[in-house]
């Protein structure tokens, strides 16, 4: 497995700055549509983009918060950082700072105690398993999401 995967630290890091990143091109995309009336491709093409990576955020916050054990208010407030443009990258480094993120996968050498740490800790000692599981969960949530139409606002 690479050292991406390895390391709880770094996935959430890239995860978080990804959402960001195409959060800025949703909202440069929303720029050209709504504001200079341009074109709305970009809305088309960063939106469902920002919404993979929206959905491949929650998915590794989630596997994080229960692997690294986190309290019920800091699963949600990882979470709920995905909402506003850019706060991925304020909870990455509030995580890191409060030693949320630790190097290493505390589930592939310790024996999962809690209902959920079960079939993570499978999914971290099996990686192309466990890869695999990761990608066909982001892709039914995002075609969900697609089903289930943009938000209404």
């Amino acid at each position: 497995m690479s050292a991406l995967l390895r390391s709880p630290s770094r996935l959430f890091r890239l995860v978080a700055t990804a959402e960001a990143v195409t959060w800025t091109a949703l909202l440069i995309g929303m720029f050209l549509k709504y504001v200079t009336e341009t074109t709305d491709l970009a809305v088309s093409i960063f939106g469902m983009l920002h919404g993979i990576v929206f959905i491949t955020y929650c998915v590794t916050t989630v596997a994080i918060a229960v692997d690294q054990r986190w309290s019920f208010g800091r699963r949600l407030g990882g979470l709920a950082s995905s909402i506003p443009p850019f706060l991925t990258l304020w909870f990455e480094r509030y995580a890191e700072r409060h030693d949320l993120l630790v190097p290493a996968w505390r589930l592939t050498s310790e024996a999962p105690a809690r209902p959920l740490e079960r079939p993570l800790a499978w999914l971290l000692r099996n990686p192309i398993g466990g890869l695999g599981v990761g990608v066909a969960s982001v892709a039914v949530l995002t075609v969900v999401a697609l089903v289930a139409g943009p938000p209404v606002g």
